[in-house]
């Protein structure tokens, strides 16, 4: 990736956790660095394939003094979120905050913390089978639409399955979602339990009915075994009418852990 630098900033504002920060103010140094593909604006002219330094700086001003928070990391955390949100060609950014006029009655040359985010990429499984099922992937999928750091990219058909595991129950609707996330697994996948108890989510028996279910099922390569969250999501591999809806929307994405594309695993499963 090719970067982009903004260096030392300097805005007036009112952050800080003391009564005098917030009602005298004081100056911040902003540092900004983007990563993005600036090959095409630099073989062609064109400024709109960068991003314009002139614009984003009066842009996070602008954020940047809208509210008073008690925390940098709160600012920090606000500015990164702002620039991923309104400039989609970025991919990560890292944002430095330096406060040269730190009240800890001290020598020193700045305090300053720094924010690194970027966008990650996410498959999420949704299914129902209980009460208005379509109506339950609508609410459902409009909720993860509305979650911040969340951008919804591709929804693969809905289509209607057996039930899996406990076979004593009605059929599903099933689809997948493809998205782009500024959020770590184990944030993500909390907001989407919070959906599903919105959505009156219970859980009584073990692949059970269930109004929704929300899953990870992939989150860019990556493999863990953390109980909250386990990637890839287990037996998908195993799971037809997920592998469909896989195959529909990302049938050259690779499973990291069987080195097969999505389209491979459902062509085996079809054989079986």
């Amino acid at each position: 990736m090719d970067k982009l630098y903004i260096k030392d900033f300097e805005v007036f504002a009112y952050h800080g956790v003391f009564p005098e920060e917030k009602t005298l103010g004081q100056k911040f140094l902003i540092s900004v660095t983007l990563s993005l593909n600036m090959q095409e604006a630099a073989l062609t002219g064109d400024l709109t394939k960068s991003v314009h330094y002139g614009e984003l700086c009066h842009a996070l001003e602008v954020e940047f003094k809208k509210e008073s928070y008690d925390l940098i990391e709160t600012a920090g955390e606000m500015l990164a979120t702002f620039v991923l949100k309104h400039y989609p060609m970025v991919h990560h950014v890292s944002i430095m905050i330096k406060k040269p006029w730190a009240p800890i009655l001290k020598s020193m040359d700045t305090v300053a913390i720094e924010i690194n985010r970027g966008w990650h990429q996410a498959f999420i499984g949704l299914g129902t089978n209980m009460g208005d099922r379509n109506q339950n992937l609508t609410e459902a999928i409009a909720a993860i639409k509305n979650s911040p750091g969340i951008d919804v990219l591709t929804q693969s058909t809905i289509i209607e399955t057996e039930p899996w595991g406990y076979t004593d129950q009605d059929a599903f609707l099933n689809c997948v979602l493809k998205i782009r996330t500024t959020l770590p697994p184990h944030i993500l996948m909390s907001q989407l339990l919070d959906i599903e108890l919105g959505l009156k989510r219970e859980r009584t028996i073990h692949w059970g009915p269930r109004t929704i279910d929300l899953d990870i099922l992939f989150y860019d390569n990556l493999v863990t075994d953390d109980p909250h969250v386990i990637l890839p999501h287990p037996r998908i591999q195993d799971r037809a009418f997920v592998m469909e809806s896989m195959a529909e929307i990302a049938p050259y994405f690779v499973h990291p852990l069987l080195n097969k594309r999505m389209f491979e695993i459902l062509d085996s499963l079809k054989k079986d």
